[in-house]
């Protein structure tokens, strides 16, 4: 996130209120899902403060779960008709595959890009486009390892539908891998994101797929990494295909 340039005429700030907005945009600020995790082990590190080993592990632990649970700022573009990566990863797969059946597209294949999420990776999700949400259906499965063809269809996931202002309708899917266990998604059907907007989080290792209406343009390869909210995926066709 870039830094907004002082203001002519404006004060200059202390010493502590500039390192304070250093932090500030050096350090992401942190998921509201991930405050009872980042807690926990804060808790113990205060109750073991006469313990340095418990200390330590406290807080060691405390870094890791924020690191895990944080939320940077991203900037999406404003181009018209684009798709933006729903999440921080890597690009597994880039096909064509039937959508999921819960959310009544039909059984013809449509052009897909799934990004597995790493535990390293920031593992909020991000709405690919700027629409309204038509569908949400939560569907209990399995828990395989994310990065398989097969966790498509069998694992736990959590699909969701957006119609874009053109009629263009897109689907991503929260799916849970070999260590998630939680499928966190806030949206409400009938809410209207913007395009970039935060509207879940997946716990842990995951994976995240956008099914597109045909005619679609995918602009990413296989292995590449994308950034949430601010890599271009795909371009929509000029007018929706049936």
């Amino acid at each position: 996130m870039a830094r907004k340039p002082t203001p002519a005429g404006t004060p200059p700030t202390s010493g502590v209120a500039h390192l304070v907005d250093l932090v500030r945009h050096v350090i992401p600020p942190l998921h509201p899902g991930g405050v009872p995790f980042v807690a926990a082990p804060l808790a113990v590190a205060a109750l073991g403060r006469r313990r340095k080993w418990v200390r330590r592990a406290g807080l060691a632990s405390a870094a890791a779960t924020a690191t895990f649970f944080r939320h940077p700022h991203r900037v999406p573009p404003n181009r018209v008709g684009v798709v933006v990566a729903p999440a921080d990863g890597e690009v597994a797969l880039v096909d064509t595959a039937p959508p999921p059946a819960e959310l009544g597209l039909g059984p013809e294949p449509r052009p897909r890009v799934s990004i597995f999420l790493s535990v390293l990776d920031v593992h909020v999700q991000r709405s690919p486009v700027g629409g309204t949400v038509r569908k949400i259906v939560h569907t209990a499965g399995r828990f395989l390892s994310a990065d398989l063809a097969d966790a498509s269809e069998v694992n736990e996931r959590n699909s969701m539908l957006l119609e874009t202002r053109d009629g263009c309708e897109v689907a991503v899917v929260q799916i849970a891998g070999l260590l998630a266990r939680r499928i966190v998604c806030d949206a409400q059907i009938g809410d209207t994101l913007p395009i970039g907007d935060t509207y879940g989080l997946i716990r842990f290792g995951s994976r995240v797929d956008t099914y597109f209406p045909p005619g679609t343009t995918l602009l990413v390869e296989r292995g590449q990494r994308t950034i949430g909210a601010e890599t271009v995926i795909a371009q929509l066709p000029t007018s929706p295909v049936s």
